[in-house]
């Protein structure tokens, strides 16, 4: 993988030279962005994947659900539909993507959509009768057909952007320079022990000027299945297989497996199909089968329920959080519009 990356680095130039100039075209207003009155939170990255967008997300929705009628609004990776779709009760993981129907199923007092187009998708929200208050916008990023209100990047603690190379060099999806877009950087999955000096010599590594907060992942207590919950504690000395569809599962591994358990890794939002349930089963021999809440929705249903069970994760801020900075951005953009 390494030498092909070498062999592409001309293409890494390319590409660079084609974000570059769409961004500057952006920047200087020739390519236009919609605006719209209403506040708009865009979480996104630099890089391809695995920087913690969901649990960032579902951070934002326990926050504002509270007080705002809030909306997310995602693509829809590798959904089997088209177009804007509205997530109601005939939704499944395959016709809107696995973490549309992963807030869909944990927020139901929420609206959940979907679609490609984000300036589209946000104008069908706006003409529900019962429209939102707040729209978060997922892995948008790049999307800049629409401008977004308030903008925050992720970046992973073991893979910083300034590390980073353009793609297909690298896993950036455009030059880090798109840093300075960010209203807010947080840098994800974070030792919990991670120190204030460790803290500022990231924030020294970034060469950013805005704030940039830290978070680590936060396992639940609890395993769950459709019908019952297990003690963490329990079955982390039991054999088990551990399957993962994620960019980056080492840390789910990490947490939970010991020297009898086996692992399976498939590509991120992967749809599992017959032969790999088969395979799963296989491997599990009878044991508990325990995957991610991004694969549990797309397994659930193909795997027995007595055997198949997931590992929930939260986001959880070290030492200061977001909180007062996202609240008086929505707070006073609400009483703007």
């Amino acid at each position: 993988m390494i030498l092909l990356r070498k062999i592409l680095f001309p293409l890494a130039f390319l590409y660079w030279l084609i974000t570059f100039i769409r961004n500057w075209l952006y920047d200087k207003g020739i390519f236009k962005s919609s605006s719209f009155d209403i506040p708009i939170i865009a979480v996104g990255n630099l890089s391809v994947g695995g920087t913690g967008k969901t649990p960032q997300i579902e951070y934002l929705i326990r926050l504002l659900s509270c007080n705002y009628k809030v909306a997310v609004l995602s693509r829809g990776y590798k959904r089997t539909t088209e177009g804007f779709i509205l997530a109601d009760e005939k939704a499944t993981a395959s016709s809107i993507g696995d973490e549309p129907f992963q807030f869909y199923s944990k927020f139901p007092n929420i609206q959940v959509a979907v679609d490609a187009n984000r300036k589209n998708g946000i104008e069908n929200l706006l003409q529900l009768s019962n429209k939102p208050d707040v729209i978060l916008l997922d892995d948008a990023f790049q999307h800049r057909k629409v401008k977004a209100g308030f903008y925050i990047l992720l970046t992973a603690y073991d893979d910083l952007f300034c590390d980073d190379y353009i793609l297909p060099f690298g896993n950036l999806r455009e030059p880090s320079s798109g840093k300075k877009r960010a209203d807010m950087i947080i840098v994800t999955k974070c030792p919990n022990d991670l120190s204030e000096i460790a803290q500022q010599k990231i924030r020294e590594k970034l060469k950013v000027k805005q704030q940039v907060f830290f978070t680590t992942i936060q396992y639940d207590d609890f395993v769950f299945g459709n019908d019952s919950q297990l003690l963490v504690s329990e079955i982390q000395s039991e054999g088990k297989v551990l399957v993962a569809g994620i960019a980056k599962p080492k840390l789910f591994f990490d947490f939970l497996k010991n020297e009898s358990d086996e692992t399976l890794v498939f590509p991120d939002h992967h749809h599992f199909s017959k032969q790999d349930c088969e395979q799963i089963l296989a491997k599990a021999n009878g044991r508990k089968i325990i995957t991610t809440e991004k694969d549990f929705v797309r397994l659930n249903g193909l795997l027995p329920k007595a055997q198949l069970f997931y590992l929930p994760i939260k986001s959880a801020f070290l030492n200061t959080n977001i909180d007062k900075t996202i609240e008086d951005y929505v707070g006073q953009s609400t009483r703007n519009s």
